[in-house]
């Protein structure tokens, strides 16, 4: 391998020689774009697979010893999406010996502040990462550009309008090169193909793209050669053709079948067409439009996954979301009755059929026939590109169905990770690639985010479900085809000619390009001429950070993300576009800001004008990023508090009373009427909460939304009147209560108290409130005191049937197994409770299939696995779910999906069973389970409520003139004392501490460290020598001496902190050291 020279660098020269550093296996073209690229600013347009990022790597070699460490200088490599990070740096550590990092959004990079980014030029030298997060470090002036020797720019052709990469070149490099810099970044350009935008028919339209974007990327200096840009490219294909494959692009028509869609006049369309709602729009435009382009089948498939457990499209809960989930189900109802009755049907079995019921379409027909066409490969790799992130869902799902059938592939689906149908995670689409690598995935169904940079080797078939909107994203989908006889399909409705004629014109365009891009690179550079340079700017001259109007809203919302929040408010900014006004938070110290001028930029002007105004008072620092600074101080000591758990617990006098034994006791009962705004196959079930004394009017008819991961419970208290219960009936109702809930929370029967008929009726003050289940009579619900009752399960016996089931219970009759809960015990004493639906058509001797494979029965099952035998081996299996896990609703978020277990029906033998509670519907159950979280909110609402009461009660408008009069009574009695004392601060300590010690000691008073340390000072006599501070880029730097009898105390201060909390924190530290010295000497 061929090493760079060393030689003497002039780092105040931007003409330095710069010797090459090839790579032995570098093909000709790539060492002639080398050659290009150290000369001058280049841009390599080559194919995808022709090696670009090996030019960029031997690039960085030639660099490499103006980048080894201690130099300040390192080398950019930008990628334009994260999936592409690793990749990239990857490729520069097996090629080089150079120190790289990689960034990216999710670790956090926003937050950082100039000392860590310092701190990664200090290690790395070469920085991997997105543009947009070096646009935000040169803006913030963590780092400058002429910091960057090399700046590698993958997938150039992103480089227009506002994209990150375009504002690089407009706000920096362009901007001091029109300011006469010109120590800047040598450029380096990737990509397949310079247009990115749809063109037009003539060849000028091609020329004007390519030209437009060289000029973006290139000095307006003509005369210094040093900064021109130039377009590397092959003279034709054929040169490329020697060293890598390409893959044979096929068309493949379909017909428009025409099959009418009845559908469309069905009811829930109806309610669609009247509801004004948004989401109900946007559901029914993607309804639609499955239903036109993939058929009545993946329509189905579509419905079911906007409505499903895993569906987060839609935050459930709010205005209209009853009308929603209605329109949803009514939806996935209608559809379904368009499907064939037949138990055995199955999509696919017989296509020609499914296309002429509607079921697919002519054009899914032609993707499966595509496929199948090469179901003999062995090692088959294959993307499939749609335009829509809910095709690619249901593909997923009908390829999955479908093609087990014919062979053994697997398919799985990538979209944006913000599409929110199916959100996925960055870890979860690079493992679906990784897989996609490995074999373990055959087909992808990707949205355009697979269409740059995805490097697998072995992919042999791409197929162009949707046409690509643009010539870019025809190449570089075509790209994706790496292995040696690949192909490229394109599938185009028959008889569609313009669509035809534009991906003709797209095969041809790799020439026309080719041809414009090697003409413009034997001509002189353009001026750069853009609207940036105009751009409001506000800059801050310490650290030459800057805010413009492209940046304002982005900052604005970085500083509101920052600000105090909980579960139940997240500051935001919120526009006014009407009458022009930005409102800031309510805890951020701006007023609202009202700006007038150009509408079109009216909100990015009122942004700046807020970023101004926070940098005037503070709240941004000096890089113009949110002051965040911790007090170290103050978090060390906080850090080093013990907790104390046994903390004190409040509950609301609305939720307590003194229980009597009168002989009735008369309860207001509240309906909590839930809303279920999701679909699940369980049901909620309203339940009354009876209290002791009337709720105010403003609790007893509140409502709230708890959000969960199947979407939200909507939960609304209605005051339904009074109750009168006798001493027996109340304690059935908390027996029942307290049993279900102990269940469903702490799972141990041994929790349960036996004497619980005594613990309730007692003649003191105790939690006294009820929560029992309710059952609609007609329009009025009442109490369910059958269920109520299935607490005391041997009460309860059934006049129809004969028992002649036997459980641990004893022998019942099958109607106390179609709803109950039951639990049994296991050798290692653990206890589980489940719920039963039935009985089943097996029993101890029925197959059983186990999980890892083979067949057994439930006798040998049990007694293999358990060392139980089975008595009643011929009884009926009881069909039952585990109970429902209680989870913290209280937060207000979507949890993250956890193993749901209630879904799981298992097969119990009777035998095993103890009933705990029968008849008791799962229904019941479930709404119980939500029951804690529930609770706990209007504890806090009465909470705020009471403490809103008492306010008021006791506050009048005289009361600050009040609290100002009592402490000047305290203030003359204290001064009183000390006089009668002979001044005597002990004597007024001892007289006073009654009065305040709930508020302050002298062992609590904690002073100012800066006040301390000069009182200290003043009353020792010490001598502060030296008290100086700094702040500069972002670094504060604060020290002070100070000498006591002889001894220098000293501290010094380097960090983010401003120069109060510096100084705050250099005291607190000779504080210590003072005290630490003191308490050596002896001196109290």
């Amino acid at each position: 391998m061929e090493e760079a020279l060393p030689m003497e660098i002039d780092t105040n020269t931007p003409q330095q020689k710069i010797t090459r550093d090839v790579l032995p296996f570098a093909r000709s073209y790539q060492l002639e774009a080398l050659e290009n690229a150290i000369r001058e600013n280049t841009i390599v347009y080559l194919e995808t697979g022709s090696g670009k990022t090996l030019i960029a790597v031997m690039l960085l070699r030639s660099y490499a010893h103006l980048l080894r460490k201690p130099s300040p200088f390192v080398a950019v490599f930008l990628v334009p999406q994260v999936v592409l990070v690793s990749q990239q740096a990857q490729a520069v550590r097996m090629h080089t010996d150079l120190n790289v990092g990689m960034y990216w959004g999710d670790m956090g990079v926003d937050f950082w502040d100039a000392t860590t980014w310092k701190q990664e030029t200090e290690t790395h030298e070469v920085l991997v990462m997105t543009p947009a997060i070096l646009l935000n470090c040169l803006r913030h002036s963590f780092f400058k550009l002429n910091m960057i020797k090399v700046l590698i720019v993958d997938e150039c052709h992103h480089a227009r309008g506002k994209h990150p990469y375009a504002c690089l070149m407009t706000e920096f490099y362009h901007h001091q090169l029109n300011s006469g810099i010109s120590d800047l970044p040598r450029i380096f350009g990737m990509t397949a193909s310079p247009i990115k935008s749809k063109v037009g028919n003539s060849e000028s339209s091609w020329a004007n793209n390519i030209r437009k974007l060289m000029t973006l990327m290139h000095s307006k200096y003509l005369f210094d050669k040093y900064f021109e840009l130039k377009v590397y490219t092959c003279v034709s294909e054929a040169v490329l053709a020697e060293f890598i494959p390409t893959s044979t692009p096929k068309f493949k028509f379909y017909r428009d079948n025409g099959h009418e869609i009845t559908l469309r006049s069905s009811d829930f369309t109806k309610t669609a067409a009247e509801s004004a709602e948004k989401r109900i729009t946007k559901i029914f435009s993607a309804l639609m439009f499955c239903l036109d382009e993939l058929g009545v089948w993946l329509a189905l498939k579509a419905a079911e996954s906007l409505s499903s457990n895993e569906s987060e499209s839609f935050s459930w809960g709010h205005s209209g979301d009853r009308v929603l989930r209605s329109f949803i189900l009514d939806g996935v109802h209608t559809l379904k009755t368009y499907l064939p009755c037949a138990s055995q049907w199955s999509i696919g079995d017989n296509i020609k059929s499914d296309v002429e019921m509607g079921l697919l379409t002519s054009k899914v027909c032609c993707l499966i026939d595509s496929l199948l066409e090469y179901r003999g490969l062995t090692d088959m790799r294959c993307i499939i590109f749609v335009q829509r992130v809910i095709t690619a869902i249901v593909l997923q799902d009908l390829l999955n169905t479908l093609l087990p059938k014919y062979n053994s592939w697997k398919t799985k689906f990538i979209a944006g990770h913000n599409f929110g149908l199916q959100n996925q995670s960055r870890r979860k689409q690079n493992g679906i690639v990784e897989e996609f690598r490995m074999g373990l995935v055959n087909i992808i169904v990707a949205t355009s985010i697979l269409e740059e940079g995805l490097d697998v080797q072995s992919c042999n078939l791409v197929i162009r479900f949707d046409p690509s909107p643009t010539v870019c994203s025809f190449i570089q989908s075509r790209g994706r085809a790496r292995m040696q006889n690949s192909d490229y399909i394109l599938m185009v409705k028959s008889g569609d000619s313009v669509t035809c004629s534009r991906l003709e014109k797209y095969l041809a365009s790799g020439d026309i390009m080719r041809k414009e891009s090697l003409r413009h690179s034997s001509l002189p550079c353009d001026l750069f001429e853009g609207d940036e340079f105009d751009e409001e700017t506000y800059r801050v001259a310490s650290t030459e950070a800057f805010a413009n109007l492209s940046s304002s809203i982005g900052l604005i919302h970085l500083y509101c993300s920052r600000l105090p929040s909980d579960g139940y408010f997240k500051p935001t900014p919120r526009w006014d576009k009407v009458t022009g006004t930005l409102y800031l938070p309510k805890n951020c110290p701006l007023q609202p800001i009202h700006v007038e001028g150009d509408k079109k930029i009216l909100k990015n002007i009122a942004c700046l004008e807020a970023c101004k105004q926070l940098h005037k008072i503070g709240a941004l620092t000096d890089n113009l990023v949110p002051d965040i600074v911790i007090e170290e101080a103050e978090v060390e000591e906080f850090g080093n508090e013990p907790y104390d758990e046994n903390q004190p617990t409040y509950v609301p006098f609305g939720l307590v009373n003194s229980v009597s034994n009168n002989s009735h006791t008369t309860y207001h009962c509240y309906l909590m009427e839930f809303n279920q705004n999701f679909s699940y196959d369980i049901c909620v079930q309203d339940i009354f909460l009876a209290t002791r004394i009337e709720l105010d009017p403003e609790i007893g008819c509140t409502q709230f939304d708890m959000g969960f991961d199947r979407g939200s419970l909507s939960v609304k208290l209605r005051y339904k009147g009074t109750i009168n219960l006798f001493p027996d009936q109340v304690l059935l109702c908390k027996k029942f209560q307290v049993t279900i809930l102990r269940i469903l929370i702490e799972n141990n029967m041994d929790k349960l108290a036996t004497d619980i008929d005594k613990s309730y009726l007692e003649d003191n003050l105790e939690i006294d409130y009820l929560l029992l289940p309710a059952i609609d009579k007609g329009l009025n619900p009442v109490v369910d005191w059958l269920a109520i009752n299935s607490v005391n399960p041997c009460s309860i016996r059934c006049k129809i049937h004969q028992p002649t089931i036997w459980t641990k219970s004893g022998l019942v009759c099958t109607c106390k197994l179609q709803g109950s809960l039951v639990c049994t015990s296991h050798a290692n004493g653990k206890i589980y409770f489940y719920v039963t639906t039935g009985l089943m058509d097996l029993n101890g001797n029925s197959p059983m299939e186990l999980r890892g494979g083979g067949v057994t029965t439930y006798k040998a099952y049990y007694e293999q696995h358990h060392g139980i035998e089975l008595q009643f081996e011929h009884q009926q299996l009881i069909k039952a779910r585990h109970k429902f896990q209680v989870k913290n609703y209280c937060h207000g978020r979507k949890q993250g999906k956890g193993r749901e277990a209630s879904k799981a029906f298992v097969e119990l033998p009777p035998e095993l069973c103890f009933i705990v509670m029968s008849p008791l519907r799962d229904s019941i159950i479930y709404s119980f389970s939500f029951i804690p979280s529930i609770m706990h909110r209007l504890e806090a609402l009465l909470l705020a409520f009471n403490l809103k009461k008492m306010h008021l009660d006791h506050c009048s408008q005289n009361e600050i003139q009040t609290i100002r009069v009592l402490g000047d009574i305290v203030e003359s009695l204290a001064g009183a004392i000390l006089v009668d004392s002979g001044y005597n601060e002990e004597v007024v300590w001892e007289s006073i501490r009654p009065l305040l010690e709930p508020l302050v000691t002298p062992e609590t008073l904690k002073l100012h460290p800066i006040r301390e340390l000069n009182e200290l000072c003043q009353k020792r006599n010490y001598q502060v020598i030296r008290d100086t501070g700094s702040r500069k880029d972002g670094v504060t730097s604060y020290r002070m001496e100070v000498e006591a009898d002889g001894v220098i105390h000293q501290f010094e201060y380097l960090g983010p902190a401003l120069k109060d909390t510096a100084k705050k924190i250099v005291c607190k530290e000779i504080l210590n050291s003072l005290k630490k010295e003191e308490s050596h000497t002896g001196m109290v």
